[in-house]
């Protein structure tokens, strides 16, 4: 299987999801949204497949100190907008593998998904 991860490579939780992913020797090739940016297409992509309610990190730093106007009636066209200026707003991480897309890292999905 191989796996691409994307992120920010400072981030705690990128940091675990690329220790888990070595520990289980699932091969990844890293993407790191800071120096690459984000693929539009690939975004896209994944709003469809898994709605842009799942993808944008409210809860963040970088989401908080928008201003109200960026953070008000927010659709997946304004979503979409907002993360590909400030990818920082994606939740960490999306990992696109074989049999789909994996956002967050939660171990127990990851082990249904990735063994």
């Amino acid at each position: 299987m191989s796996a691409t991860l994307y992120g920010i490579p400072n981030c705690d939780t990128v940091k675990k999801a690329r220790q888990w992913l070595d520990a289980h020797g699932i091969d990844h090739a890293f993407h790191d949204y800071k120096k690459q940016g984000v693929p539009e297409a690939a975004l896209r992509k994944w709003v469809a497949d898994k709605g842009w309610e799942v993808l944008l990190n409210r809860r963040g730093t970088t989401f908080r100190r928008l201003d109200d106007a960026d953070k008000a009636d927010i659709d997946a066209d304004k979503a979409i907008a907002l993360m590909l200026a400030h990818p920082s707003t994606i939740k960490r991480p999306v990992v696109e593998h074989d049999g789909g897309l994996l956002v967050g890292f939660d171990e127990a999905d990851w082990e249904g998904a990735l063994k």
